[in-house]
């Protein structure tokens, strides 16, 4: 190619006969000799190809660790999703770590072995707690009754800055214990619920199987129940459908479907957003107040209604509102029962201060509530066996019904 293209004769400047001269194709060099110029030329190949085999390899080098990089980050990433998840299973009570049993004896013996109490305590507790498991029973201990019957006194004779207020029928409080501290309170808020259910004969057809409080194992067994009945499927594939020894966390679907499957009718209302300033739910408020205000439109400034206790949820945790104050102003007020607050700080409200300080556990204007979403479980009647059928297979496509 050199020679057919660059062998020529050129003239060399200052002479006078021409020289055969052959010039290099790449980088313009004049040579008289054709092998050293086709030497020449090979060096400038053999450079291209270097050059070439090395951005190559540069290229091939840059995929590679592009690659690695890829891997490791989606590594990481799936590492941190299965983190995640085992924290989220944790968290709801679904990692398998055993259940109401298995919490409360690793709580006593942390006890025991601080000091905090003595082994014949811990072997009394235990045995206690073993035939409550057993009977299916809740054994009390975290009870607290006769609240709702101060309140009315109090009310009566006290509070001149309220203007009305409605009360729930007689409910218990029960708070969490050793066993369910974390994880417990829609167990122990269908307990207080159940409790003010048992004391109006209104339902004593639906629960003539249930006439003690069931203890927290118990209402795990009473919801899987439910789900083999037909209720809630999605729900029940959530637990795998099983909650029986374990610390899963129950909502507003749960208490639903256990009701209903009692014969007891309910409606789930969902409060799915804020509907006043700075991320408040009046609407709330007032739907509550009417809930108890139907039918109880007396001048009493006092009302003790007979409409059981509403279940209220909301992320990581529920409570049970037990009533309601209208203030003079105008503004409304929750009355809640927690089950995180202990039967030591409940017990006060049954000496209550003419001040009415204690209320303070339980009062929650407008602006304390403000998560951004709110589910209630209200019970209003109960249901025909045709009547429970029908909501058992409208359950398995249920959808709250949503306030605007």
């Amino acid at each position: 190619h050199v020679r057919a293209r660059h062998g020529h004769l050129l003239g060399a400047p200052g002479t006078e006969s021409g020289e055969q001269l052959y010039e290099c194709p790449m980088c313009s060099l004049t040579c008289t000799n054709i092998q050293i110029l086709e030497e020449h030329v090979d060096l400038h190949l053999e450079e291209h190809n270097f050059s070439e085999g090395r951005n190559s390899r540069d290229l091939e080098l840059a995929q590679q660790l592009q690659t690695e990089e890829d891997e490791r980050r989606r590594s990481e990433e799936e590492k941190q999703e299965r983190e995640e998840f085992k924290k989220l299973q944790r968290q709801y009570g679904l990692d398998n770590s055993g259940g109401f049993k298995q919490q409360f004896l690793r709580n006593m013996e942390r006890e025991v072995d601080r000091g905090r109490m003595q082994p014949f305590e811990y072997h009394k507790r235990k045995a206690d707690m073993m035939e409550s498991l057993a009977s299916g029973i809740d054994d009390g201990k975290t009870k607290t009754s006769g609240v709702i019957e101060a309140l009315c006194k109090y009310y009566q004779n006290e509070s001149k800055d309220v203007r009305r207020v409605w009360l729930s029928a007689g409910v218990d409080h029960f708070h969490s214990s050793l066993g369910d501290r974390g994880w417990g309170c829609g167990y122990r808020n269908f307990q207080m619920l159940l409790s003010s259910l048992l004391q109006n004969s209104f339902y004593n057809d639906c629960l003539r199987d249930t006439t003690l409080i069931p203890s927290i194992p118990k209402i795990q067994s009473m919801i899987e129940d439910a789900w083999r009945e037909g209720f809630d499927p999605h729900g029940a594939s959530h637990f795998n459908n099983r909650l029986h020894g374990s610390k899963a966390w129950i909502g507003a679907c749960e208490i639903y479907s256990l009701l209903t499957s009692l014969r007891i009718k309910c409606q789930i209302i969902d409060f799915h957003k804020p509907t006043g300033p700075m991320g408040t739910h009046p609407r709330l408020f007032e739907w509550i107040l009417h809930y108890y205000s139907t039918d109880n439109e007396g001048g009493a400034k006092v009302v003790c209604t007979s409409k059981p206790p509403i279940y209220l949820q909301h992320q990581g945790h529920s409570r049970t509102v037990i009533g309601i104050e209208e203030k003079k102003n105008k503004t409304l007020c929750l009355l809640l029962f927690d089950p995180g607050c202990s039967s030591q700080e409940m017990q006060k409200l049954l000496k209550q201060n003419s001040d009415g300080t204690g209320l303070k556990l339980l009062r929650k204007f407008v602006g304390s509530l403000k998560e951004k979403q709110y589910q209630i479980v209200a019970v209003d009647g109960v249901l025909s066996l045709e009547e429970k059928a029908a909501r058992c297979h409208a359950s398995q496509v249920l959808t709250s019904e949503k306030i605007p």
